[in-house]
């Protein structure tokens, strides 16, 4: 029997996330919860340059806010997002309404942690996103538009 690629993508998708989240866990136990955000954070100012690296090899983009839509909402489609994307002057807003992170949170009963969780790590990640595909691009939470906030969506700004 062989496996679909679909199925080959499930399968490293479901991985990933759990490997995320029991990595978390254990460094917890060991450090508290503080201590794994912080390496947590130190993780995320790294990996998203090669996840946006990667995305515009794969790609052929280069550096500007339309180059970065395009690669970021390739990935967020890949890690399972739901968004809609809204044009904003020389940049755009990027408007999640489901989150897969946040829902394991919820699942794994630790929605009293995705707020924090969300305030480091996606500021940190959507932060270096914007970096790698310019000087001049910036990211901003939309004042407090966060699932992990109990809010209806998030709303993620990059404006050049």
């Amino acid at each position: 029997m062989k496996l679909t690629d679909k199925q080959i993508a499930d399968y490293f998708h479901r991985c990933f996330t759990a490997v995320d989240g029991l990595w978390f866990i254990k460094v917890e136990e060991k450090l508290g919860f503080e201590g794994a955000l912080g390496i947590d954070r130190a993780v995320w100012e790294v990996f998203p340059s090669i996840q946006a690296r990667e995305m515009k090899a794969m790609l052929g983009l280069g550096k500007s806010a339309e180059a970065l839509r395009t690669a970021f909402t390739t990935a967020l489609d890949l890690k399972g997002f739901t968004y809609r994307v809204e044009n904003e002057g020389t940049g755009f807003r990027v408007v999640i309404t489901q989150c897969p992170w946040h829902d394991t949170m919820v699942k794994s009963g630790r929605q009293h942690l995705s707020a924090r969780v969300g305030e480091v790590i996606c500021q940190t990640e959507y932060s270096v996103w914007a970096a790698e595909f310019g000087n001049t691009l910036r990211f901003s939470f939309e004042s407090l538009h966060r699932l992990c906030s109990g809010a209806g969506t998030c709303v993620l700004c990059f404006k050049d």
